[in-house]
């Protein structure tokens, strides 16, 4: 397997880890990855590859779906994390944005924007600040802060989530499936504002996407996850490129389109895992 970035900082590694549920359900075996700091990494694969489980594994949620890190360890700036309780591992810069744009539907935009720092402990103005900061890279969000979050659209929702977890500051966001429902527009909107974050805030992605393809050009290296493992990585560059990546996961082949349904399941592993 290749080293995502050999030379840079590795903020995330993730070591051979195996999750299971309700103490019978092998999810993920034996994944392994790199999330270099101040880098975007996608973790692709089709819908029950393992992403979600792999995100939750790391941001210590497994738990309230009885689920559990049976083997290998998961190791945040060199120190192992996985026995935190998610508040703690915030408070050292990790935070997940959940798939399906949760909000808390009752309260405004801003009051769920203000949610997100609750565990900093700041001054009203630090965190005023940092609310015109967050309303800077979503201006939709700063016309629609006195409605109810359950009343905006989908994408305007995907933006308060993303803005609730840039409230608290962190170092290292898993953002999970933040295409799912939403219009093409849509998608690149969100994208464009990911990559900015990236590079003017210095955020670190690790990103769970099904759309490969707009996964794949914004992000600097990928993992491809199915049934639980990883199996292909890369720089991102090369995976676009990347024959059995362009014919299963971007529609593309020699032949020109083919639909991923009309391809054998165990006809990939084996090109794959060969």
């Amino acid at each position: 397997m290749l080293d995502a970035a050999e030379t840079q900082e590795n903020l995330l590694e993730i070591n051979n880890i195996e999750v299971i549920y309700n103490h019978v359900i092998l999810v993920l075996k034996g994944v392994s990855l790199n999330v270099p700091k101040g880098g975007i990494t996608a973790l692709l694969g089709g819908n029950g590859a393992g992403k979600t489980t792999t995100l939750k594994a790391i941001s210590n949620l497994l738990k309230s779906e009885r689920g559990e890190v049976t083997k290998g360890t998961i190791t945040y700036r060199g120190q192992r994390v996985q026995d935190l309780v998610p508040s703690e591992l915030v408070k050292k810069g990790v935070i997940q944005v959940m798939e399906g744009r949760h909000c808390f539907e009752h309260l405004t935009v801003e009051e769920n924007l203000l949610t997100g720092a609750y565990t900093r402990g700041s001054g009203r103005a630090e965190i005023d600040a940092d609310l015109e900061k967050v309303y800077s890279y979503f201006p939709r969000l700063k016309e629609r802060r006195r409605s109810q979050a359950g009343y905006t659209s989908g994408g305007e929702q995907q933006m308060v989530a993303i803005g609730r977890a840039l409230m608290s500051r962190p170092e290292t966001i898993l953002l999970d499936e933040p295409s799912m429902g939403l219009a093409p527009q849509l998608v690149e909107e969100i994208f464009q504002i990911v990559k900015s974050l990236n590079e003017k805030e210095g955020a670190t992605f690790l990103l769970a996407e099904q759309n490969t393809n707009v996964a794949l050009r914004f992000a600097q290296y990928g993992y491809i996850l199915e049934s639980g493992r990883v199996v292909m990585d890369g720089p991102a560059a090369e995976l676009r490129e990347n024959p059995d990546v362009k014919e299963f996961y971007l529609g593309m082949s020699d032949d020109g389109r083919k639909s991923f349904r009309d391809v054998r399941s165990y006809r990939r592993r084996k090109r794959w895992l060969s």
